[in-house]
């Protein structure tokens, strides 16, 4: 299928001339697999992450889902895709006893980061895939996975930072940033995907608490894993189910709601629900670092 105009796909703009480059690859190197492929074009591109690494997984991601609009036809898939790879989440025990009572009787409360691999890690994951509505599915690309503890050591919740979302007409409105400063700089932006409290705390308070520690920290150990600051952190909160006033009480901005679209609603008919866009400002200077 020919290409008429530019396709913006991954956060990269695709026209002709890409799509001629990876066709001539496939001609002239018709044994490289998939992974070669993208490796090979990432690195064509100089498509790197600001750590430097090349961007290989995105531009996966980029041919397949050229390949779904029929643009080209891609090599037979030689294993499972990395997220099979990485398999369900396993499960971890962990203590249910309840948890009640006033903030300060839990204190030192903390909140940390955990360490890929880690016992940490498998247990927040465990957590997330075993008591949040929206379950976990593996990360890829940038993120940033927190375990927060009582003073006593017991896990109360997790926080999970992953990739913006790539346009949001309410956040694109607050920063004022063209398409062109958006597809430079949305890597300055991170989104709250998961946010749990686990079912048998009962603390008032906790949720903000914790929202509060943890952006306090935030921009200290994003750039200490993936090598570059922030500048915004975003979130989307479901109307139908909650009201977001751990978030406001965080000190959070509410933009206002979603269109109750998808990304994946390109024919104008998927209908999803309604979100209330909040921001947390890491940067004051952030309308200049954006756009």
């Amino acid at each position: 299928m020919a290409m008429n105009g530019d396709l913006v796909i991954q956060g990269r703009r695709v026209g002709p001339p890409e799509l001629a480059l990876i066709r001539q690859y496939q001609v002239t190197h018709p044994d490289w697999h998939r992974t070669r492929l993208s490796r090979e074009l990432a690195a064509a591109w100089d498509w790197r992450r600001p750590d430097g690494q090349l961007k290989d997984m995105a531009c996966r991601s980029l041919l397949r889902k050229l390949a779904a609009r029929g643009y080209l036809v891609l090599p037979v898939a030689v294993g499972a895709s990395y997220n099979q790879r990485r398999g369900p989440v396993r499960a971890v025990a962990h203590d249910t006893d309840p948890v009640v009572g006033p903030l300060r009787a839990l204190q030192p409360v903390t909140v940390a980061p955990v360490a890929v691999g880690s016992a940490d890690a498998a247990l927040a994951r465990w957590l997330l895939a075993r008591y949040h509505y929206l379950g976990f599915r593996t990360t890829v690309g940038e993120h940033l996975l927190y375990l927060a503890r009582d003073g006593q050591g017991r896990p109360l919740g997790c926080l999970l930072f992953g990739s913006a979302a790539w346009q949001v007409r309410a956040r694109d409105d607050f920063i004022g940033w063209s398409a062109a400063a958006r597809r430079a700089h949305l890597g300055h932006l991170t989104n709250n995907t998961r946010f749990l409290i686990l079912p048998w705390v009962r603390v008032p308070h906790l949720a903000s608490h914790l929202l509060g520690l943890t952006v306090r920290r935030l921009g200290r150990d994003w750039p200490a894993r993936h090598g570059h600051g922030l500048a915004l952190v975003e979130t989307f909160v479901e109307r139908a189910r909650f009201a977001g006033t751990c978030y406001r009480a965080a000190n959070w901005q509410c933009l206002g709601p979603t269109t109750g679209r998808s990304r994946q609603d390109r024919q104008h008919t998927l209908a999803v629900p309604v979100k209330d866009v909040y921001v947390y400002v890491l940067n004051r200077r952030f309308r200049e670092v954006l756009a």
